[in-house]
């Protein structure tokens, strides 16, 4: 068996990070057998590797290997490419066509973007897994194969079968071994010692010095999160190379091929969905008219409390009082023409003599039942009247209106086309 530093030399793998070392490590121990595995790591962290160290250290190394990226081919003609095809399966196919399972018979296919696989095509290659058989598109015919599956993807897997976008026994059969390769940020080690060989690479390439870094450049580029992991330093360390005339690069040439470099910071994303504007100010509306009810009720007790112990001016500054409570204060000269009236609410006769009420016990009884009888549960009615009387208050300004109540000027214009005002 090779060891984990002859096989980064035969592949070009550089670093010494410890996930990395582990990941090569299990890559050796699975190769001799023919268990599936899924490769996982974010996009640009070299997934493409593990695939061929198993496939050349393994008994089907003088076989076929085959990588395909799933995330690329059409939805449409996936199962064409995989499984092939008879002659008129559908239109365009004038011809019969071999699919990849069947020319890599006796070898290794890798499956790159796996989790960007359609479900119809997820269940013919669950039946791959399972048996070695498959059938071409357009045919009855059973055929067997003999490859070993190699996947890898950068997706969430288990988010994925969640929202039932995989699954779930294909993860399971897919992933008998797991291999995950760290990001590029958790290798801070080896981040420099990747810029030093691509600079050299690309040196050679372009038949120019190589360039260096200055101390703080170095320290900068250690810093940065690299979304991009090693594909967007490599690409980095290309544009550095064949742009920049001074070879030695500090922090302020260095900024300018990392973007985004002052908000690095891990941000706060909400992921919540917001319910409907219509939804939302309902939910409000409803809320100020159950409020309003209560004020309506407290009002009535107060009423009556009031015509046995207090006078008549009590009752009109209570009331005045309940009425500046359920508008909420309010400076203008439209608050101070508010009256008791305002809320239906009869207004109790006075007589010169001050402090002195003359409502006799049939007025006290027949005022208490108009109070009741006035009292409704119907929240259309609630919701009229308040559209009513807000409107009425300034005048049919609409954005007053709509503010005052709590709710948009589109939904007050709803209303208004709702009710006929």
């Amino acid at each position: 068996m090779e060891s984990i530093q002859a096989i980064k030399q035969r592949f070009g793998i550089i670093g010494n990070d410890p996930k990395l070392n582990r990941a090569i490590e299990k890559a050796i121990q699975v190769a001799p057998t023919d268990i599936s595995v899924l490769v996982t790591g974010e996009s640009g962290v070299g997934k493409e590797s593990i695939p061929k160290i198993i496939h050349q250290l393994s008994h089907r190394k003088h076989g076929k290997y085959i990588a395909v990226n799933c995330g690329a081919i059409p939805e449409g003609t996936i199962d064409s490419e995989l499984f092939g095809h008879e002659k008129g399966a559908f239109t365009g196919a004038t011809s019969t066509r071999s699919g990849y399972f069947e020319v890599a018979d006796g070898g290794t296919i890798f499956l790159d973007e796996v989790g960007e696989l359609p479900l119809t095509t997820q269940v013919r290659l669950l039946r791959v897994l399972e048996n070695g058989e498959f059938i071409k598109v357009g045919s009855s015919k059973v055929q067997k194969t003999n490859v070993r599956i190699v996947a890898a993807t950068n997706v969430n897997m288990f988010e994925a079968i969640k929202k039932e976008k995989f699954r779930e026994d294909l993860y399971y059969r897919l992933s008998t071994i797991e291999i995950n390769l760290p990001a590029l940020r958790e290798r801070k080690d080896d981040i420099h010692l990747l810029f030093r060989k691509f600079a050299s690479d690309f040196a050679l390439k372009y038949k120019m010095p190589t360039v260096k870094l200055t101390d703080d450049a170095v320290a900068m580029l250690l810093k940065y999160r690299w979304n991009g992991n090693i594909r967007q330093l490599r690409n980095v360390a290309e544009q550095v190379s064949v742009l920049e005339h001074n070879r030695t690069i500090n922090t302020a040439t260095l900024q300018h091929y990392l973007p985004n470099t002052g908000s690095n910071l891990p941000a706060v994303v909400n992921n919540s969905k917001s319910e409907s504007d219509f939804s939302s100010e309902r939910e409000i509306l409803y809320k100020v008219l159950f409020d309003m009810k209560s004020d309506l009720n407290d009002l009535k007790k107060l009423t009556m409390e009031l015509m046995k112990n207090g006078s008549a001016s009590d009752v009109q500054k209570e009331n005045e009082h309940l009425i500046q409570k359920i508008y909420g204060d309010n400076d203008d000269e439209n608050f101070e023409t508010t009256t008791v009236e305002d809320l239906e609410v009869l207004s109790i006769p006075q007589h010169t003599e001050p402090n002195e009420t003359t409502i006799d016990v049939e007025d006290k009884y027949h005022f208490a039942e108009e109070i009741e009888e006035e009292e409704t549960l119907s929240l259309h009615d609630k919701e009229l009247e308040l559209i009513k009387k807000s409107l009425e208050r300034h005048n049919g300004k609409r954005k007053l209106a709509a503010a005052e109540l709590g709710i948009s000027e589109r939904t007050l214009y709803r209303k208004i086309k709702q009710y006929d005002l």
